[in-house]
């Protein structure tokens, strides 16, 4: 794909995007260990063998190898307990040699999540989940941003979109995404100074609003869900969903999709991501740039 797909609209091409912000962390990196350093350290904490998790954290893990990190991958099957889990996370929170620390979601049912959550040690939670970090993002103060928002962040600030006084229009109000999106672009700061609708499932004149946009964020995790005649014209979208459909046109039988039709949409735009090649990677660069904030924490 092209990065100009037609005279009027830009790819948000995350591959690109990534790759130069990786090439930064990179160079950083190397001139600490020039230093004597110790490399950064990311240990993920992964239960059974998800496939989609399997993936998602193969690629934390080469992300990693990329930019010069150093890795771990603690693996547990489905049956180990809740309290066995809740030790090894006490015992990378008590590691100084660990910087970051991620349990990879969704996990099996009998575990409490908020719980899990909570007991990551809120200088380690590089996912950016922990109800602490949270609450200081609420307050614009110092604090891990969720993966996927600071991305998205990130991939706004490397296209210079201008965001000021925008109407920004997020779909979605999940606490990983659609939440944080809304108040990190609704603050006074740069990308931000939005004025945000956030819309869900209970939102009367959905259309209306969104046609109303110059910024869509979506992240609903309904495949293809914006078509052309909610967009108008000029408008940003960012699409954070990814789901698995049915093609006869792919090897596997399947592919993957965003929340926005692509193909109606894209000429209607001024930038557009893609899925995938999009979001995607850009949460993996917000990962270890929060990786290497823990690691100057120390």
């Amino acid at each position: 794909m092209k990065e100009q797909l037609t005279q009027n609209t830009i790819l948000l091409d995350g591959k690109v995007t990534s790759a130069a912000i990786k090439l930064e962390l990179a160079t950083e990196v190397a001139t600490l260990i020039s230093q004597g350093k110790r490399a950064p350290h990311l240990c993920a904490i992964l239960v059974g063998n998800n496939g989609a998790s399997e993936t998602y954290v193969a690629s934390k893990v080469k992300n990693c190898a990329e930019v010069g990190f150093k890795s771990s991958l603690i693996r547990y099957d489905l049956s180990v307990s809740e309290e066995e889990l809740l030790g090894k996370i006490q015992e990378i929170n008590d590691d100084s040699g660990i910087d970051g620390l991620i349990v990879q979601l969704p996990l099996p049912d009998h575990f409490n999540v908020q719980r899990i959550t909570e007991a990551i040690s809120p200088l380690k939670d590089v996912d950016g989940f922990h109800p602490l970090n949270l609450g200081r993002m609420v307050q614009n103060l110092p604090a891990f941003l969720p993966a996927t928002p600071y991305g998205i962040l990130l991939m706004i600030e490397h296209y210079k979109i201008e965001t000021s006084g925008k109407h920004c229009v997020v779909l979605g109000r999940s606490n990983i995404v659609g939440m944080p999106m809304s108040i990190l672009l609704s603050r006074n700061a740069y990308p931000g100074n939005c004025t945000v609708t956030l819309c869900h499932s209970k939102t009367k004149d959905l259309e209306e609003i969104l046609k109303s946009a110059d910024i869509i964020i979506a992240a609903l995790g309904k495949a293809e869900f914006l078509r052309a005649n909610m967009v108008k014209e000029g408008a940003v979208v960012i699409d954070v969903g990814i789901t698995r459909v049915k093609s006869d046109k792919t090897k596997s039988g399947f592919k993957i999709v965003g929340d926005v039709n692509f193909e109606e949409v894209a000429p209607h735009c001024s930038y557009i991501s893609p899925v995938p090649g999009g979001v995607g990677l850009m949460t993996i660069v917000g990962l270890l740039k929060n990786t290497l904030t823990a690691y100057h924490h120390e």
